[in-house]
């Protein structure tokens, strides 16, 4: 059963603009995930470079290339389309892990998975 955790306010959410990231676990392992919002929706990704298992962001929370149309993997170029995560060119393995996300009452939440759970301190 998915659980419902709150992540931020809608506002904190532009379009293209700064992400907003926070920790899970995901596969046992502790790792970095963002939300960002393209084109009115958010979206929710593991900060996670399909090519090399990395952080993507080249500067802390901006993970939108100068066109403001992809996310961008800052070490080797990889590019991603931002509502689904696919590989849109580079040195891409497959796309991006998405992670669920959902808004009501000006709050975005993101939803834990069978493989996707919450850090805790």
């Amino acid at each position: 059963m998915s659980e419902r955790i709150a992540l931020c306010n809608s506002r904190d959410l532009q379009n293209g603009g700064l992400a907003v990231p926070f920790d899970v676990i995901y596969g046992g392992q502790t790792c970095r995930a963002f939300a960002i919002r393209y084109q009115g929706q958010a979206h929710a990704y593991l900060n996670r470079c399909s090519h090399v298992a990395m952080e993507m962001d080249y500067q802390p929370n901006r993970f939108f290339d100068d066109t403001g149309r992809w996310l961008m993997c800052a070490t080797h170029g990889a590019t991603y389309a931002p509502e689904s995560g696919a590989c849109a060119g580079g040195p891409c393995r497959g796309g991006l892990v998405k992670i669920d996300l959902s808004e009501e009452g000006a709050v975005v939440y993101w939803h834990t998975a069978y493989n996707l759970k919450p850090f805790e301190f």
